[in-house]
C-alpha cells in the first residue's frame, strides 16, 4: 500500500510539493493540515480520544477530527472525508481560520503544520473507526478550558494551541 502523502506549503499556504507523511514529520517540513470541530445545539464540542496505537499522541483528547489534505482536494472536502472516515457521520463544514505551529514529540517526529480550522454542527452520535479513535465525548467550551488547566497532559498539542489562542472563534460561532 502506498504511503499517504502530505502537501508541502510555504508560509502563504502555497503548495510547493508532496512528501510521504512520515518523512515530513521526521524532517519537520511545513505541510498543510486541518482540524475539524463539531458542535451540537447545546454548544458542546465533540472531542475524540486518539487510538492507543497511533504513532504520536496516542490516547490524548483532541478536536473532533484532524488530518491532512490530499493533492487536488479542497480543505472542506478533506475535512468532510476525514470526519466520515474517523467519526462515521457527515455534516457541512465552514473554514474559520488557519495558523502555523511546530511541535516536536518524544518519538523524534515533529508536527510543522499550516492548520486549517473548520467548524460544523451535528447532534448525531458518531460511529467511530476504532483504527483511528479510542473514544469520544461532548464537552462545553468552558469545561474544556477548565480541564486543560487541571489536566494539560491529556490533550494534543495542536488542540491546546487552538484552545489557548482561538477558542473565542468557537464561542463566536454559536448556533
Amino acid at each position: 500500500m502506498k504511503e499517504e502523502q502530505v502537501i508541502l506549503v510555504n508560509e502563504k499556504d502555497e503548495p510547493i510539493g508532496l512528501m510521504n507523511k512520515l518523512e515530513a514529520h521526521e524532517k519537520a517540513v511545513l505541510h498543510r493540515a486541518f482540524s475539524v470541530f463539531v458542535l451540537n445545539d447545546k454548544n458542546e464540542v465533540m472531542l475524540q480520544q486518539r487510538a492507543h496505537h497511533k504513532y504520536h499522541s496516542p490516547l490524548l483528547w483532541t478536536n473532533t477530527c484532524c488530518s491532512h489534505q490530499r493533492a487536488g482536494e479542497t480543505n472542506i472536502e478533506a475535512g468532510k472525508r476525514r470526519l466520515y472516515e474517523e467519526m462515521g457521520f457527515k455534516t457541512e463544514l465552514k473554514e474559520l481560520f488557519h495558523f502555523i505551529y511546530k511541535a516536536p514529540f518524544d518519538n523524534g517526529l515533529t508536527e510543522h503544520e499550516l492548520d486549517h480550522v473548520m467548524i460544523g454542527y451535528s447532534n448525531e452520535e458518531p460511529n467511530i473507526n476504532c483504527e483511528e479513535v479510542e473514544s469520544w465525548k461532548w464537552m462545553t467550551i468552558e469545561d474544556i478550558k477548565d480541564d486543560m488547566i487541571q489536566n494539560p497532559d491529556i490533550y494534543t498539542v495542536w488542540f491546546k494551541i487552538i484552545f489557548d489562542e482561538f477558542y473565542h472563534y468557537l464561542e463566536d460561532h454559536k448556533l
